[in-house]
């Protein structure tokens, strides 16, 4: 079959990017999706159960920094559109870990952009109808000031955000804000982010980047907050806050990330760089004890009956106080908007992991990693 498009995901088979692949190979039957996939401790084939025979979907077990490779995958399947999330992404193993995020997230990113940029090059169209879709984090911006610890009402009004409307300052992340990344993560995210600029700006390759916040739903892994978190309840077993729970994170719905990405990738202006948001600020203990409220309910525990499980632990080395993106020039631009409201998505996220046990059984036994 003739595609219309050849598009590589790389990451497809973790967090966010089994989302956007079941997305795109459900949405676009007309389009080959490549899911490119090292298959790491995050990479999960259980995520694409329901995909993986799909006539459209390819997977292909590569490394991102394997320059062959990447040349091979790139030409062989004649791509004309990367959307790369595949990275290393966990603040605390980059701190045990730094050189592991410095070779992926850098020399991986820059393994794309080269064999994309020869590829495209040697076409005699060019760079037309061509695309490189970088996926960065709100963590390469910094940290912001915690400036009203009680909250406030958020300068942000969506239906999605009508429910929960706290903001904890003034300041919030545009797309203009300087750089100041403060982990190892961050700032192998940063590098990548400017390589994928230099490649727009010295080659006049098609480039998009976007810079998203916290993500939560079903198929993390769970050594993320949420998924632990809910794992722990359902076990009984402690619940560390880093400090005194008080840092602040925006949070968004996994499958409105993946919306987003869609809707960037088809309609996005390359050279650009768009925020996405949640508009949707909690600070970590309060966080927790949602979880907590949600999870003794659907479990039928009494009101209260995990709380004695929270555990205060040593802060994070370097843990920023506050992230919070304001994403309006994704809504005013392109239309985007949340679609859940947070409730309604925690709700969504603790019934998927208590009805799905034996995912996270697999994770935790190191079974899902067998035969991969």
């Amino acid at each position: 079959m003739n595609y219309k498009r050849n598009i590589v995901i790389t990451g497809g088979a973790g967090f966010i990017g089994s989302h956007v692949v079941r997305l795109f190979v459900n949405k676009y039957p007309d389009y080959r999706i490549i899911n490119v996939d090292k298959l790491t401790y995050a990479g999960n084939p259980d995520n694409l159960r329901d995909v993986e025979n799909a006539p459209n979907y390819v997977f292909e077990k590569a490394d991102i920094t394997d320059l062959a490779a990447m040349r091979r995958i790139v030409r062989g399947y004649g791509v004309d559109g990367i959307i790369h999330l595949a990275a290393e992404s966990h603040v605390d193993r980059s701190i045990t870990d730094p050189f592991a995020f410095a070779h992926t997230n850098i020399m991986g990113t820059l393994a794309l952009l080269q064999s994309a940029c020869e590829y495209w090059e040697s076409l005699p169209e060019g760079f037309t109808g061509k695309l490189f879709y970088h996926i960065s984090t709100d963590e390469v911006y910094g940290a912001l000031e915690l400036t009203d610890p009680e909250g406030i009402e958020s300068p942000f009004t969506t239906a999605a955000s009508s429910q929960h409307h706290h903001a904890y300052g003034s300041e919030f992340f545009l797309e203009t804000n300087k750089y100041n990344p403060h982990s190892p993560y961050s700032a192998s995210k940063a590098s990548s982010d400017h390589f994928v600029r230099a490649y727009h700006d010295t080659y006049g390759m098609p480039t998009l980047i976007t810079n998203c916040s916290n993500n939560y739903g079903p198929n993390q892994f769970p050594e993320k907050l949420i998924p632990l978190f809910i794992d722990n309840i359902r076990h009984g077993r402690p619940l560390p806050v880093y400090g005194t729970g008080e840092n602040v994170r925006d949070w968004l719905y996994v499958e409105d990330h993946a919306r987003a990405i869609d809707l960037i990738f088809h309609r996005g202006k390359p050279g650009e760089t768009y925020n996405i948001g949640g508009f949707n600020e909690w600070k970590n203990i309060d966080l927790i004890k949602v979880l907590i409220a949600t999870v003794d309910r659907l479990l039928g525990n009494p009101e209260g009956y995990s709380l004695p499980l929270i555990t205060y632990v040593t802060d994070r080395k370097g843990h920023d106080l506050r992230y919070a993106i304001d994403s309006r020039k994704l809504q005013r631009e392109l239309g985007w908007e949340p679609s859940l409201q947070f409730e309604e998505g925690i709700e969504k996220t603790v019934r998927w992991y208590l009805d799905n046990q034996q995912w996270l059984d697999r994770i935790a036994s190191g079974e899902y990693q067998k035969n991969s």
